[in-house]
């Protein structure tokens, strides 16, 4: 489980296929603190840190190596992604602090296209439009206003919502610390909605 806070950007140092799944090398500030069967958010998806390399001339702080299958792949936009590419990323929450996004489970429901990006004096106003399906929105796979969405893992308030698209505001801050900084129109992201949305819609069902 996650919060939807980023704590940094990893950057890709090594993409490797094997057969349908994908190996990525990514290095980071805190490679030391991880383990491995870590769970890591990578724009939003939840993987398992499958193994840890140490320090070296090119990659001071050492790098680790998570894997994605087909799934992961399909419903993600983790398969355009090139070496030397940002990625956000957040380790799982820690149960004794506060909760300072909102739930984010790492399960990227599918991607969606930055339309727009609109100035607001200081912040950015980002529309992205996604594949509206009927059935999936019954199931709580829709935005409302106000309401939590996850965008490339960063956790965000929704504004003027429709059918098929959302905006979010970006402070500068969040601009500065997360791969929004290289997002432009045209740009896949992986998007996860309210958990408790999709709850609360399934019971309508009984």
């Amino acid at each position: 489980m996650f919060s939807g806070i980023i704590e940094e950007f990893a950057t890709v140092v090594a993409i490797h296929k094997d057969r349908e799944n994908i190996d990525f090398t990514l290095t980071c500030s805190f490679v030391n603190e991880l383990k491995i069967d870590q769970s890591v958010a990578h724009n939003g998806v939840c993987l398992t840190v499958v193994e840890i390399n140490p320090p070296t001339e090119d990659i001071p702080n050492g790098s680790y190596v998570v894997t994605a299958m087909k799934e992961t792949l399909d419903r993600s936009n983790l398969g355009q992604l090139c070496v030397g590419d940002k990625v956000n990323i957040e380790r799982s929450m820690l149960m004794n602090g506060r909760l300072d996004g909102h739930i984010v489970q790492g399960h990227v429901d599918q991607t969606a296209i930055c339309t727009a990006m609109n100035d607001a004096d200081g912040s950015t106003y980002f529309t992205f439009s996604y594949a509206h399906n009927a059935d999936m929105a019954r199931r709580g796979y829709f935005t409302v206003d106000k309401g939590s969405v996850s965008v490339n893992g960063v956790s965000l308030t929704v504004c003027n919502p429709t059918a098929d698209s959302f905006q979010v505001a970006i402070i500068p801050y969040t601009m500065e610390h997360t791969n929004f900084q290289d997002i432009r129109v045209g740009t896949t992201v992986n998007i996860e909605f309210d958990i408790l949305g999709k709850y609360i819609a399934r019971l309508q069902d009984f």
